[in-house]
């Protein structure tokens, strides 16, 4: 058998446009279907004959023809926009739809987290529902009172634990269904956009813990519009498009394939006709590039190396004292910052026709995680005259450090801001009685 924890052959998922969920069936309605299918059929023949055998068009597919393999131990995102049919495929997975195509195998004890509260009785407490899903997940009694304990600690809900889920709210819901799926053990893990809910604190929680139950050799497939998450957690990611795989490999590739699909560019945006590149008669844009420490196109950054902002241009006439700028933006449209060009090389000097090219490094350590558009521009002095000004010119992706030697340290809340800065820290210890500062060993 081979060593597969998750195969998907030629999964596809047709939905019928404005079809009414079917209500409960009597025997009665059973036995009239028995009678009825055979005229049902012959009916059904003569309406496609009559209609033809091309696609309907009361019907949608979600998915057509999508295909993977997840081995054990595998930490694997799964991203795409709204509507490419994460959501679906995992339910297929989940067994809570049938595909309309295809097949999927399911080796090992599965636990899912799909959305809040998935597979709770309201009428039940938080008690009886982390036993109910133990029992659906194939554990013993004795197995999951060994981890009742360490559950409802870590969904803080210790003073409703036996309260029905029905009084919960949404965060209590949320908690208690994450902690279960994670701490009861499964040996494949479905996670759909946990943190789209809950506070920054509990999305940390959520977040290190995907982290442990990775490193414990588990199969996780996570599903999260959150692309510093996927990068962080997922060595590997397949993006979903238009119902089917349109990539599948490194995380940071595919994140930035992504990423450049939905916001329209890349780490590397190149204008190869000087004709139509952004500028004017003196000078013109011809290359926007992001780079990594190592000097490769980089579309993810970790937040503890530094990443090169490179501009490539044309001057096209001598004689002129030309200040190329960036500005950084994050997507709530914040200007991080901007920096001028202030290389003592050229500070005031007036540039021969050519080609340039200009690379300007921002630290490690400085730049909060999260997604940053950079813009691309370039001024004369005297006269004073911007020749272009390209401000989605390249995107790229921070990603924060949870190793504690970044400015985050251990902490494991939200920290806001534009920048992120690894400051000095000094903290000096008195004792009690005021005599100090002790020494520690």
């Amino acid at each position: 058998m081979d060593d597969i924890a998750i195969r998907v052959r030629g999964i596809g998922k047709e939905y019928r446009i404005g079809a009414r969920q079917q209500s409960y069936r009597t025997l009665r309605d059973s036995l009239v279907d028995l009678v009825m299918s055979p005229l049902r059929r012959v009916a059904g023949v003569l309406r496609h004959s009559s209609a033809g055998f091309g696609p309907s068009n009361d019907s949608i597919w979600a998915l057509r023809d999508v295909s993977f393999d997840v081995q054990p131990g595998e930490v694997v995102g799964l991203i795409g926009r709204n509507g490419a049919g994460k959501s679906t495929l995992l339910k297929i997975l989940s067994r809570i739809t049938e595909p309309t195509t295809g097949s999927a195998e399911i080796r090992g004890r599965m636990g899912t987290l799909l959305e809040v509260g998935t597979g709770f009785h309201a009428e039940l407490t938080g008690r009886e529902n982390i036993y109910l899903n133990g029992a659906i997940l194939g554990m013993t009694r004795a197995e999951i009172a060994r981890n009742f304990d360490e559950i409802v600690a870590f969904a803080e809900v210790e003073k409703f634990i036996d309260t029905p889920v029905k009084h919960y709210s949404s965060g209590m819901y949320l908690r208690l269904a994450f902690a279960v799926a994670a701490h009861l053990r499964p040996e494949i893990l479905l996670v759909d956009e946990v943190l789209a809910v809950g506070d920054a604190h509990f999305q940390n929680k959520c977040l290190a813990k995907m982290e442990e139950v990775g490193r414990q050799g588990r199969t996780i497939l996570f599903v999260s519009h959150n692309m510093p998450a996927v990068t962080r957690l997922c060595p590997r990611t397949i993006l979903l498009g238009e119902g089917g795989v349109q990539m599948d490999g490194p995380s940071h590739q595919v994140a930035g394939v992504y990423l450049s699909s939905e916001i329209g560019n890349s780490a590397e945006r190149e204008w190869p006709d000087v004709a139509k590149a952004p500028g004017s008669d003196v000078i013109r844009l011809r290359a926007v590039r992001l780079r990594g420490k190592d000097g490769r196109v980089a579309e993810t950054i970790d937040i503890r190396e530094p990443v090169g902002l490179q501009m490539e241009y044309d001057i096209l006439q001598s004689g002129y004292i030309v200040i190329p700028h960036f500005s950084v933006y994050n997507l709530d449209g914040i200007e991080v910052f901007s920096a001028v060009e202030t290389d003592p090389e050229w500070k005031g000097r007036r540039r021969s026709a050519g080609r340039y090219v200009t690379i300007a490094w921002i630290p490690g350590n400085y730049l909060a995680e999260g997604t940053l558009l950079v813009g691309a521009a370039a001024n004369t002095v005297n006269p004073s005259r911007m020749h272009f000004w390209e401000r989605d010119a390249v995107v790229f992706c921070v990603i924060d450090s949870f190793d504690g030697d970044s400015a985050r340290g251990d902490f494991p809340g939200e920290l806001h801001g534009a920048v992120r800065p690894l400051l000095n820290w000094t903290t000096q210890y008195f004792s009690q009685n005021g005599t100090g500062p002790v020494e520690l060993d």
